[in-house]
C-alpha cells in the first residue's frame, strides 16, 4: 500500500491524542490519591492483534509490560468479547507487575468486528494482603500479597459483573477508592473506544488498520536505522541495590548491552538470585524497563509504541531477582527497575555518551501510613517522593521531578493533610546533597511526617544508603539517603526498608539520595557555583572543596581572584 504522508501524520497524531484524552479521564474520574495526585497510571492503544500502537505521556514502565499481558489476556478470551466488555488481571505471573497494577483491556469493536483494544493500569490503593497498600518490601511469597487476579470479565456488555465486585470489595480495605478507580479505569477506555469509533468511521477499516500497521513498521525502521550507527560490540555496567530488607547481602544488577547491526541484546547474567523478600521483578516487568531505558536514548521523534519493541531482545535468567520463579514475592519490584533502568544507563553511556544522564536518585521512595481515624474510619497514603535527575551531558539535573523512568507527581501537602490524620513537618531541599561536576545532579529532598492518629502502621522502602547515585565523565556521585525516627523520648535511624508500628506524635524523616554530577566538578564555571551558593542550593564550603570556587558565605558573591589563586595552587598540587 503506497501510504500518504498527510494521513500518516493525521492518524499519528489522532492516536496520541486519543490516548492522551483517555489519561486525562482517568485524572479527572478516578478517586485515590495514588492515581488522581501522584498519577501512578497509564493507558495506552492496541490494534486487533493485541500490538501497542500509541501510549498515553504517563508511567512508562507499566507500558512495556502490555504485550505480556495481552498476551494472557488474548489466550483466555480469544473468542468471547462483546461490545461493553472490560478484562482485567494483576497476576504478576501471567503478565502483571505486582498486585496493586491492576491492568484493564476494552475491547475496540467496529463493523462487527475486533479492531483494537483500550488498555489503562492503575496503581490501586490497597488489594488486600498482610499489610495495608499491599505493597510491602518485607512478604516473602505472592499468597500474602493480597488479590491475585487472573484474566477475568469485569464488566460483561457495560455492566460490571456482582460478583467479581463483591469478590473485590471484601478483600480490599478500602473497597469505595478501589471500586471507584475500577469504574474510573473503565470510563476512560470507554472515552477511546467512542473516538477510535470515530476515526474508523472516517477512514473505513481497512484504510485504518492499514496504517496502524504502518505505524509500528515506521517505530520499527527508524530505531534500526539510529542503532545502526550506534558502535557496535558488547557493554557492560553493574550497578546495587543496598539489600533486600530482611538478608544484609547487596544485589547486584548487572546487565550487557550488546549492539549487533540494527538492534540490540540485553542479558542480566550475573544479576543476583531470586531473594526473599518483595523485591523481585517480574520478567515482563524486567522487559518495559528494559525497552523505556533504550527508547530514552533514541531521538524523541520515533513513536512510542511496539515497533520499538521488535529491535530489543532481553534475557533475564529464570530465577534470578529480574525472572523470579513462584511463589516469590514481588511488591516492591519498582525498586529493582529503577536500578535496572540505572544499570542500563551505565551500559547506554558508553554507547551514546552525549545523550545520558548520570545516576538519578535511584527511583521514588514508599512511604506508606495506615490505620482509623478517631471515628474509626481507616485510611491508608501511599506515599511516593519523587527525588532529582543526574547531571545531564550539557545541563544540570532537575530538583523535586519524577524519576526519568516513570510520570509521576508528589503527592500535595494540602492533600495528604486534609485527608488523613497526618501532618508534614518539612518538604524541602536538602543543601549540598548534589554529586559535583561539570554539570551538577539535583538536590535530595527531605520530607517528614507526623502521625496524628492513636497509632499508624508504616511500611518504608527506600534504598541508595549504601549505594550512592553514580556519576558519569569524572562526576560525583550523589549523597546517601537517610531515614530516622523521632519519637517522644528518642531519636534513632532507620534502615532503608522497615515494617513498623507508629506511635501519635511520633516523625518519620526521609532523606532521598542526591543525584549523580556529570563532567570534572573543577571544569564547573565559578559563576554557576556561585549562583548555586546564592540560591542556598551549596554551601560556600561546599564549593571550595569540590570546584575551587571561593564564594563569600554571606553575600553569595564569587570572589574571582580568590577563586584563581585557589585553581592555581591546585593545578601545581598545593594542599587546599
Amino acid at each position: 500500500m503506497n501510504f500518504d504522508p498527510i494521513t500518516f501524520a493525521v492518524i499519528k497524531n489522532a492516536m496520541d491524542a486519543i490516548v492522551d484524552e483517555v489519561a486525562y479521564t482517568v485524572l479527572r474520574t478516578a478517586r485515590s490519591e495514588i492515581v488522581k495526585d501522584v498519577m501512578d497510571y497509564s493507558a495506552a492503544i492496541c490494534d486487533r492483534h493485541g500490538q501497542m500502537v500509541a501510549q498515553a505521556k504517563t508511567i512508562a514502565l507499566h507500558l512495556g509490560a502490555i504485550p505480556e499481558a495481552m498476551a494472557a489476556v488474548r489466550s483466555r478470551f480469544s473468542a468471547d468479547l462483546q461490545p461493553g466488555d472490560a478484562v482485567i488481571l494483576n497476576d504478576p505471573y501471567e503478565g502483571g507487575m505486582h498486585l496493586p497494577d491492576i491492568f484493564m483491556f476494552v475491547p475496540f469493536f467496529h463493523g462487527g468486528s475486533l479492531e483494537g483494544w483500550c488498555v489503562v493500569i492503575c496503581h490501586h490503593t490497597d488489594v488486600g494482603g498482610r499489610v495495608p497498600g499491599s505493597n510491602a518490601s518485607d512478604s516473602t511469597e505472592i499468597y500474602q500479597e493480597g488479590l491475585r487476579i487472573p484474566p477475568v470479565k469485569l464488566y460483561e456488555a457495560g455492566a460490571m459483573n456482582p460478583t467479581l465486585e463483591r469478590l473485590v470489595a471484601i478483600n480490599v480495605r478500602v473497597p469505595e477508592r478501589v471500586l471507584g478507580d475500577l469504574r474510573a479505569q473503565y470510563a476512560a477506555a470507554q472515552v477511546g473506544v467512542r473516538e477510535l469509533g470515530r476515526l474508523f468511521e472516517r477512514y473505513g477499516v481497512q484504510t485504518a488498520r492499514s496504517y496502524l500497521t504502518e505505524l509500528l513498521d515506521y517505530a520499527e525502521r527508524l530505531t534500526r536505522e539510529e542503532i545502526q550507527r550506534w558502535p557496535k560490540g558488547s557493554f557492560t555496567f553493574t550497578d546495587t541495590i543496598d539489600d533486600d530488607g530482611l538478608a544484609p547481602e547487596p544485589i547486584p544488577i548487572k546487565a550487557t548491552v550488546t549492539v549487533h547491526d540494527d538492534r540490540v541484546s540485553v542479558d542480566y547474567s550475573g544479576s543476583a538470585p531470586q531473594v526473599r523478600a518483595a523485591i523481585n521483578s517480574t520478567l515482563s516487568y524486567t522487559k518495559s524497563c528494559t525497552y523505556l531505558s533504550v527508547r530514552c536514548a533514541l531521538k524523541g521523534d520515533i513513536p512510542n509504541n511496539a515497533g520499538v519493541f521488535r529491535c530489543i531482545e532481553v534475557h533475564a535468567p529464570e530465577g534470578s531477582v529480574l525472572n523470579p520463579r513462584m511463589p516469590g514475592a514481588v511488591a516492591a519490584r519498582a525498586l529493582t527497575g529503577y536500578r535496572v533502568f540505572d544499570a542500563m544507563l551505565g551500559c547506554l553511556a558508553q554507547i551514546v555518551p552525549d545523550r545520558i544522564p548520570a545516576a538519578g536518585e535511584g527511583g521514588n521512595t514508599v512511604v506508606c501510613l495506615s490505620g482509623r481515624r478517631g471515628d474509626g474510619s481507616p485510611f491508608i497514603i501511599v506515599d511516593m517522593i519523587c527525588g532529582a535527575w543526574g547531571g545531564r551531558p550539557d545541563a544540570d539535573g532537575i530538583e523535586a521531578v519524577t524519576n526519568a523512568s516513570q510520570n509521576l507527581s508528589n503527592t500535595p501537602v494540602e492533600t495528604l493533610e486534609a485527608q488523613h490524620p497526618v501532618r508534614i513537618e518539612a518538604y524541602e531541599f536538602v543543601p549540598d546533597s548534589c554529586g559535583a561536576g561539570k554539570w551538577r545532579g539535583g538536590l535530595a529532598l527531605r520530607r517528614s511526617y507526623r502521625v496524628l492518629s492513636d497509632e499508624a502502621f508504616m511500611q518504608l522502602r527506600a534504598d541508595r544508603m549504601k549505594f550512592a547515585p553514580y556519576g558519569l565523565a569524572g562526576g560525583a556521585p550523589g549523597r546517601p539517603a537517610v531515614n530516622t525516627l523521632i519519637s517522644s523520648d528518642a531519636e534513632s535511624a532507620l534502615p532503608s526498608k522497615v515494617t513498623r508500628w507508629l506511635a501519635r506524635e511520633d516523625v518519620i524523616v526521609h532523606v532521598q539520595p542526591g543525584a549523580g554530577g556529570f563532567g570534572n566538578p573543577l571544569e564547573r564555571e565559578p559563576e554557576r557555583v556561585a549562583a548555586d551558593v546564592w540560591n542556598g542550593k551549596i554551601t560556600a564550603a561546599y564549593a571550595r572543596e569540590h570546584h575551587a570556587v571561593v564564594v563569600d558565605a554571606a553575600s553569595g558573591l564569587l570572589d574571582a581572584a580568590a577563586t584563581r589563586e585557589l585553581r592555581a595552587r591546585l593545578r601545581v598540587g598545593a594542599t587546599v
